[in-house]
């Protein structure tokens, strides 16, 4: 026994021991694990020690929260961390990364190698011998849901180029674990459950659908892509089109951070903490309008035009407006005959209102006409192989339109999810 314990105390020290990947372990999880580690030792005098107890349990009830086994939780905080390996791996060759790197690399995954083999009856026994309890603590296996490259792999050393393609391809940290995000507290906040709509789901603005997408496309590419303003009628798509582009190129590394207008002053902030990471951004803007030239207006201009810092290549800017000047313009804005100053006060004026200008593309969406209406019905409808009449179909989108909010996007797609539902409980 005595041996054994000697054995387990081996790997705490081991895990302390981690260079690159400690911070594996700073969740309730493997904090949990690590205390475990901490309480077990040999006693000279027999006793009962309910604390390590109490200690396994939280850490099984924390496994349990989130449904995995201990190795598919070791292998998820390895793909997701982020450390000096995984930030330089995304951007250069293995060969172009510095020796003693690639040796603390393949140091921290001969460790976490060795935790992924321990099997929980092997940890439940030592906490068993250790404590003095006559029973062996609670054995339960989540099955392995992930089926990783790790987890085929008996050496975890010979797998750093395998490691490597996947941080290129899904990045790391907060960029890795959610493919949308919004700008919360001065700080990225990760969005569990992002809209799923996808392109195929949105018809009727084909040539606005088209430049939107190739846009993205050069982003990726990592070309100079264009800002774009979104500008029409409420209702049109342009939302969804946007989140949309998400859904379709997230796998080849797109993310969408998410802000509010009155979050605008912080665009430069945000910019620079996308800089330097080797995803590509959209940044998304909802129905975007200003009420004066306040601190807002500025830095959103900062970011459209650049200033003496250079342009970030792997960020664009997708704005969607329900107006084509973005900026109030009131009547008393005006300049009167009297003022002396009439010059430079229609220069004023005219910036503001030139400054949809300012994005590299404007793409319009005008309001649907019946046509397209219901070519949007009927495409819907086939998606989800909806069972009905033609003539019935399109009669009740008319009638759904007149009732409601008029012909649009939004609308037909409020229309076709109650039919669905109607349709259902009558069956």
């Amino acid at each position: 026994m005595n041996q054994d314990l000697n054995y387990y105390h081996l790997i705490h020290q081991k895990i302390a021991s981690l260079v690159l990947y400690q911070s594996i372990f700073v969740d309730e999880v493997g904090e949990a694990f690590f205390k475990v580690l901490s309480l077990i030792h040999i006693r000279e005098q027999p006793s009962i020690d309910i604390n390590c107890l109490k200690a396994y349990g939280l850490w099984f009830k924390n496994l349990a929260s989130q449904g995995m086994s201990w190795q598919d939780y070791i292998v998820r905080k390895i793909l997701l961390d982020d450390n000096p390996f995984s930030r330089q791996v995304q951007q250069n060759s293995l060969r172009d990364l510095s020796q003693p790197l690639i040796e603390a690399t393949q140091h921290d995954l001969s460790i976490l190698n060795t935790l992924y083999n321990l099997p929980l009856e092997a940890i439940s026994q030592w906490v068993k011998e250790a404590t003095n309890v006559p029973f062996s603590p609670f054995i339960g296996q989540f099955e392995n849901k992930d089926h990783t490259f790790l987890h085929q792999e008996n050496n975890w050393e010979n797998c750093l180029e395998q490691l490597a393609n996947h941080y290129r391809q899904h990045g790391t940290g907060i960029f890795a674990q959610y493919k949308a995000l919004k700008w919360q507290n001065n700080q990225l906040i990760g969005i569990n459950q992002p809209d799923p709509i996808t392109l195929t789901e949105i018809v009727g603005y084909e040539k606005q659908k088209e430049t939107l997408i190739k846009n993205t496309e050069i982003l990726l590419s990592s070309y100079n892509a264009l800002n774009i303003l979104l500008y029409g009628s409420r209702g049109s798509g342009k939302s969804s089109l946007v989140k949309g582009l998400l859904n379709e190129y997230y796998s080849q590394g797109l993310r969408l951070i998410e802000v509010n207008k009155s979050q605008l002053s912080n665009l430069p902030i945000i910019v620079d903490k996308l800089r330097n990471i080797a995803q590509k951004f959209i940044i998304f803007v909802d129905d975007l309008s200003f009420e004066e030239d306040n601190d807002s207006f500025k830095a959103f201009k900062v970011v459209l035009e650049g200033n003496v810092t250079a342009k970030a290549q792997n960020v664009v800017v997708y704005a969607t407006s329900n107006r084509r000047h973005l900026i109030r313009e009131y009547f008393e804005d005006r300049p009167r005959p009297k003022d002396a100053d009439e010059i430079h006060h229609w220069d004023t004026v005219q910036e503001k209102l030139s400054f949809s200008d300012r994005f590299g593309l404007t793409l319009t969406f005008e309001p649907a006409n019946q046509d397209t209406y219901l070519k949007i019905v009927h495409h819907l409808a086939s998606q989800i192989n909806l069972q009905i009449d033609k003539d019935e179909l399109e009669f009740k989108a008319k009638q759904w339109a007149t009732q409601h909010n008029g012909r649009s996007g939004r609308t037909a797609r409020q229309f076709i999810d109650f039919l669905q539902g109607e349709l259902a409980i009558k069956n």
